[in-house]
């Protein structure tokens, strides 16, 4: 088995301890010699590194040169200083990649799960590459800055990445191959410590010297899984990669591939290291100059792709703890679904943008042999993953239902926007404006700017904006002086947004779906930007919309569930039985409807019940008595809207309470929709229902009351319909009172007014106090909504209204004297019943829309016997719409007007075509 081992710390030219030291003697430090030491491989080149500076001077280490430390002293290992005549590694088909994260091989049963996926490979050739053990590099490069910050606990920690390793061998292993993985554990853990002693006396640490020390859990892992293989009786090697894979560093911290010079060496590896089954460290390389470096954070899968390149592998899998590529994060969209296939292109755009697929450069070696990557879960082998590959354009669309493939988002950003009339036609501004970025090492993550040229804004992380600023004003203070340049701005709390697909570019309609879905879960975009092969849409929006922002635009693209975050106030009689009929049909609005309304708040007058994934309607009013805090309905607005996860919120008023009425506006503004039966609103003062309707038509925001005239009847969207369509409302007249209707339907033969309207009261038909229903009040508010639905500029002191309580009953103290004293006056409206019985009549109580003259009223009328109004039952409504279409044979609408299940079902009709509206399927 090929075991490097590093000889950083011996100096050939002496059999003497090393010495680290500054050029002052106290400084010196003795290491003992390295126990892999080998004199006669090792070069008799040594020179002095600095490694950093500190309170004695530069730092002097007696080393071999980095170009050795993976050569030098090789266990039965491959040394690049010897020309080996071996027959050149294999290349193609017959070789499948598998690369296996940290979480993959955390602990020692997960080693032996992904020892088992190698095992039951069938492919004729296998190269395996390894992370480290999960958090074993953090716990590296944790090392690294206690040891630079002179923290001595940083000797503690490196025990316990020694015993993690050996507790995990000795799980694993047994015999000889336990004794030989421990002996070079140890040997590496002594090397580290002398390292770390000599960083601990520099105070820093150059970043060779923290590439070496990082990479040291992918020797380990890769060799305890190799043992592990080996076990089963298959033939296995390992490879540290730092011999195979060379790397040029470039100066924004990456490295670019030596193709050819890591193909040479992986020639003259496999040459002396012949095997069917590699296990390979990924993370790590060399230098040309042959100085151990890393291929950066989360560099493995990067690894992986450069080996499948230089292989011509069949595929390379990407094995880790999801079931695959997500079209957005799960932790945020919680109906996120796993996507069966990504272009090269889509993968690529996704990872930038912060999605969790795959290092952003992975996808370059690949594209060049067309090799598949498959993404796929260790912890779930029957999940077939999602494949990244270039399929055909015409197979392409075949099982696509979205243009778009996923969405990411990208915290912690601000847009900084130069603005400036002197900017237009100057050629360079654009060149100045980056430069200066530049100079400051910032990243730009997106740049938008108008064709006007008039401003350019950009999106940095937020950590570097008040760098790229103080750089921007000092490069150009003399414009800003001369008023060439407005202004340059910082807009902080920023997030990024995008949405990727392929085939975005040829599908109409895209981008207005995306700004859409935005607009009604009231997202502001504050820049846009989008390239011409279109295979992303970017925008810029407030960090706190971020997570509501990609549910929305996830919602209506992959028609997820759409949720809405449902508040109800109210849980009298029509609110209760709301939230019965909520809870009786949640199951199957979710499951045939992909409609979520989830209540998360429930408020009377006095005590709320809230909570933050949504209440169990089974039980709410248990859990409003017992769980219920004092009512509060700013805080009660605050947190069922202040929900992040749910991008849409509605609040429904079952009351008929006018304060409530009157936070409409307010609600509206933030974005909040509102449904209601409470009729307060628009039949009060014209000027605010003015202006509540004005808002309701500049913005996505909605607002739905239905319920407000007929209940659970179509008389709002009807006469909508009609004035939509370009129909011209000549009158509007109506039983719209159930009460009423059930009152004068029933008042016939020698009844008593009186008699009637106890029995009423007795069935629950009337308030519980019957003054409320028979002073016409309710019946002219009603009036007034479809006055002005109509387009009449009516207040309520305009209509004339008929009152059937009796003048001198109005003031009685309470219902039951009212009823009471009200047999006293059957007599009037007994002798109107008998006169319009005489004529073949009926009395009935109706509201009237005279919408040529421009007024209305609220009368008691007679009609004869065959007039549809004449032939009502119970406490049905019926509404007449004549119009320059149906002028002689007026629509009529007619149905149960009254009741606390007509009227939830009303208000539960506006709901659903609430979430219609935002996207869910109709």
């Amino acid at each position: 088995m090929a075991t490097t081992q590093p000889s950083f710390a011996v100096s050939p030219a002496s059999s003497n301890p090393i010495r680290f030291g500054c050029f002052a003697p106290q400084c010196f430090v003795r290491v003992p010699r390295p126990p892999c030491y080998r004199r006669r491989l090792v070069s008799t080149t040594s020179f002095q590194r600095k490694i950093g500076g500190g309170g004695g001077g530069l730092i002097r280490c007696e080393l071999p040169d980095f170009h050795l430390s993976a050569t030098a002293t090789t266990v039965a290992g491959v040394s690049t200083e010897n020309t080996v005549d071996g027959v050149q590694i294999p290349k193609g088909e017959m070789w499948s990649v598998h690369k296996f994260g940290g979480t993959c091989v955390g602990n020692s049963q997960r080693i032996r799960n992904v020892a088992e996926v190698i095992i039951n490979d069938n492919s004729e050739r296998k190269l395996v590459v390894v992370s480290a053990m999960s958090k074993v590099t953090d716990m590296m490069y944790d090392l690294l800055r206690k040891a630079q910050s002179r923290d001595d606990s940083y000797i503690s920690a490196l025990e316990a990445v020694l015993e993690k390793h050996r507790l995990t061998a000795r799980d694993l292993l047994d015999g000889d191959d336990l004794a030989s993985f421990l002996s070079h554990l140890h040997d590496d853990i002594s090397n580290l410590k002398a390292m770390l002693r000599a960083i601990y006396i520099a105070g820093h640490a150059s970043e060779s010297f923290s590439d070496f020390v990082a990479g040291h859990g992918e020797l380990w892992s890769a060799q305890m899984l190799s043992y592990v293989v080996r076990k089963t009786g298959l033939e296995c090697k390992w490879m540290d990669t730092r011999d195979v894979l060379i790397v040029n560093p470039t100066s924004s911290n990456q490295v670019d591939p030596d193709f050819g010079e890591s193909e040479k060496r992986l020639d003259k590896w496999f040459s002396l290291n012949p095997s069917k089954i590699i296990i390979a460290t990924g993370f790590i390389a060399s230098t040309p100059q042959n100085i151990p470096t890393t291929l950066k954070r989360d560099g493995s899968d990067f690894s992986a792709a450069i080996i499948g390149a230089l292989l011509r592998a069949r595929q390379i899998t990407i094995w880790t703890d999801v079931d695959g590529v997500y079209s957005a994060d799960p932790r945020k969209v919680n109906e996120a679904v796993i996507l069966k296939t990504l272009s090269y292109q889509e993968a690529w755009e996704m990872s930038y943008f912060g999605a969790n697929v795959l290092h952003p450069r992975t996808i370059i070696p690949v594209m060049r042999y067309n090799i598949p990557i498959v993404i796929r879960n260790i912890f779930n082998l029957s999940a077939p993953g999602t494949i990244i590959c270039q399929p055909p354009e015409d197979d392409y669309d075949l099982n696509l239902t979205t243009p778009v493939k996923g969405f990411a988002t990208i915290d912690n950003l601000a847009l900084i926007n130069v603005e400036g009339t002197g900017m237009a036609g100057v050629p360079g501004t654009a060149s100045d404006i980056f430069g200066a970025v530049k100079d400051v090492g910032a990243n730009v993550i997106m740049i938008s700017q108008a064709s006007s040229e008039h401003s350019v804004c950009f999106a940095v992380p937020e950590k570097e904006v008040n760098a790229v600023s103080e750089a921007l004003r000092s490069r150009f203070s003399e414009a800003l002086q001369a008023g060439r340049l407005s202004q340059i701005e910082v807009i902080p709390n920023c997030s990024i947004l995008a949405a990727v697909g392929q085939k975005m570019a040829s599908t109409p309609g895209v981008s207005c779906t995306l700004f859409s879905a935005l607009a009604k879960a009231n997202i502001n975009v504050r820049a846009i930007s989008q390239g011409c092969s279109e295979y992303n849409v970017t925008v810029v929006i407030k960090r706190e919309d971020s997570v509501k922002a990609l549910r929305a635009v996830h919602s209506r693209f992959f028609l997820s569930r759409t949720t809405l975050a449902v508040g109800i106030i109210g849980p009298g009689l029509i609110g209760a039985t709301l939230l019965d009929q909520l809870r009786d049909q949640a199951a199957v609005l979710k499951e045939e409807f992909n409609i979520d309304l989830r209540v998360l708040g429930i408020t009377s007058s006095k005590t709320m019940l809230l909570s933050e994934i949504g209440i169990d309607l089974s039980r709410w009013r248990e859990l409003l008595n017992e769980k219920g805090t004092e009512a509060n309905l700013d805080k009660f607005t605050q947190q069922v809207h202040g929900n992040h996860f749910i991008p849409n919120t509605v609040l429904v008023d079952c009351t008929a309470d006018s304060g409530i009425a009157s936070r409409y506006y307010d609600w509206l503004r933030k974005g909040i929709h509102v449904i209601t039966p409470n009729k307060k609103a628009n039949s009060g003062p014209l000027d605010q229902y003015l202006k509540l309707r004005d808002l309701q038509r500049k913005s996505y925001t909605h607002y739905f009351y239905e319920a407000t005239v007929g209940a659970g009847l179509p008389i709002i969207s009807t006469l909508r319909g009609l004035l939509e369509t370009g129909d011209k409302i000549l009158r509007i007249e109506g039983i719209c009172s159930g009460t009423l209707s059930y009152l004068f339907n029933n008042f016939v033969g020698d009844r008593s007014f009186s008699e009637v309207v106890a029995e009423a009261k007795k069935a629950g038909f009337t308030e519980p106090d019957p003054r409320d229903d028979l002073s016409g009040t309710d019946v002219a508010r009603k009036v007034i909504i479809l006055a002005r639905e109509s387009g009449l500029k009516l207040d309520l002191a305009d209509l004339p209204i008929r009152s059937l309580v009796p003048e001198p009953l109005k003031e009685c103290a309470s219902a039951e004297e009212f009823m009471e004293k009200l047999p006293q006056y059957d007599g009037d409206l007994a002798k109107e019943r008998l006169e319009a019985e005489n004529s073949g009549e009926v009395l009935r109580y109706v509201g009237v829309v005279d919408a040529v003259n421009q007024k209305g009223t609220v009368e008691l009328r007679r009609y004869k016997k065959e007039h549809p109004f004449a032939q009502m039952a119970g406490s049905d409504n019926i509404i007449a719409f004549t119009t320059t279409r149906y002028k002689d044979h007026p629509l009529i609408v007619r149905g149960p007007g009254a009741g606390a299940q007509v009227t939830a079902g009303g208000i539960f009709s506006d709901m659903l075509r609430l979430a219609s509206y935002l996207g869910a399927p109709s």
